[in-house]
């Protein structure tokens, strides 16, 4: 398979007239709207106070009590059923996705606080944590950290579209009240 077959002068010729009417594509850039909707100027202490103060509500002790069969999954108390089937069958598209890959515990906890906290504050309901495969240490603590956090209503293991189960979509509380301090 290595050795590259030389195309004889006719079949040269047949492909640049069946070709001869095409033009290459230029390859272009899309800048996705949220990008830019999080790149607001934020003070540098604000946003280190609130990936602390919401990274503090992880316990590495405490394990909260979910489904041991089928995928992962988590329901509030006050909130409805039907929410985790509307996550599980892909009915919500996340606003924002979180790629843990790489981290250790310590830095995926205040990277899940952060992107709590940056979804209250841009009021964003629906995000998708991608905590992978590898050796599952993230992928069984990413859950158990979740359920702790008082915000997160509801998550299930994401559709094969949002990363099957190597990822994970959740519901956030956001309140209509809470105007950002700029």
């Amino acid at each position: 398979m290595s050795s590259k077959k030389t195309l004889d002068k006719e079949d040269l010729d047949l492909f640049r007239t069946l070709m001869g009417e095409t033009r290459r594509l230029k390859q272009d850039t899309v800048l996705h709207s949220l990008t830019k909707k999080i790149d607001r100027a934020l003070p540098v202490k604000r946003l280190i106070s609130e990936q602390v103060d919401n990274s503090h509500y992880f316990s590495d002790e405490y394990q909260p009590l979910l489904a041991e069969e089928g995928p992962v999954r988590y329901l509030r108390a006050d909130v409805s059923p039907y929410e985790v089937k509307k996550l599980r069958r892909g009915d919500y598209t996340p606003e924002i996705f979180l790629d843990l890959h790489g981290l250790t515990q310590r830095q995926a906890k205040q990277e899940l606080g952060a992107m709590i906290a940056a979804c209250r504050r841009e009021r964003l309901f629906c995000a998708s944590v991608m905590h992978g495969h590898g050796k599952h240490i993230l992928k069984q603590q990413t859950p158990l950290w979740l359920a702790q956090h008082p915000h997160v209503m509801a998550f299930h293991q994401a559709p094969k579209m949002f990363g099957g189960n190597a990822a994970i979509l959740l519901l956030i509380e956001v309140d209509e009240l809470i105007t950002p301090l700029f």
